[in-house]
């Protein structure tokens, strides 16, 4: 089984601010939908709280540290690795590690692959992507990637990268 990390981080690391997104970047939005529609996503249960909701044709599974915590249609564990070892159970092919950053942390040792989104513009915010800030020194390799320029829907330019994990 696959395990990847969907992440969009901006030049100085951020990857939230006040509970959510701290840019609109709809190509962003459609590109996350796409990848992970019919699949598996782990989320914490801040991130899940930020969403508002299930997402829609996903099996999704919650880190809480919270015993008494529970989302009718999720699955909910207290760790990352009992998420992993849930989705293995299930034989699921790719789980998508989706935010925050503890999650973001506890998955980066795991995965296979990191798909990114490289904001490019230094934000305010709170919250910000664990690890190196280069993927390269986490031992992954680019294989992909596509630039985004600013237009009338996006006022940021952005990347979409694709690492994969470099075999030893």
């Amino acid at each position: 089984m696959r395990v990847s990390i969907v992440v969009a981080v901006s030049e100085n690391g951020v990857i939230g601010a006040k509970g959510g997104l701290p840019w609109d970047l709809p190509d962003d939005q459609k590109f996350f939908k796409t990848l992970t529609l019919g699949g598996c996503i782990i989320m914490g249960r801040g991130t899940h709280d930020s969403v508002g909701r299930l997402l829609p044709k996903r099996t999704t599974l919650i880190i809480s540290r919270n015993p008494e915590f529970s989302v009718e249609g999720a699955q909910v564990f207290s760790a990352f690795g009992d998420a992993v070892a849930w989705a293995r159970s299930q034989h699921l092919a790719e789980v998508f590690a989706v935010g925050g950053a503890s999650v973001y942390a506890a998955a980066l040792p795991l995965a296979d692959r990191l798909y990114l989104t490289r904001v490019h513009a230094e934000v305010e915010g709170e919250t910000r992507m664990p690890g190196p800030p280069d993927p390269a020194d986490a031992g992954f390799q680019l294989v992909s990637e596509e630039r985004r320029n600013p237009d009338e829907r996006h006022a940021l330019a952005f990347t979409f990268q694709t690492w994969e994990r470099s075999s030893a």
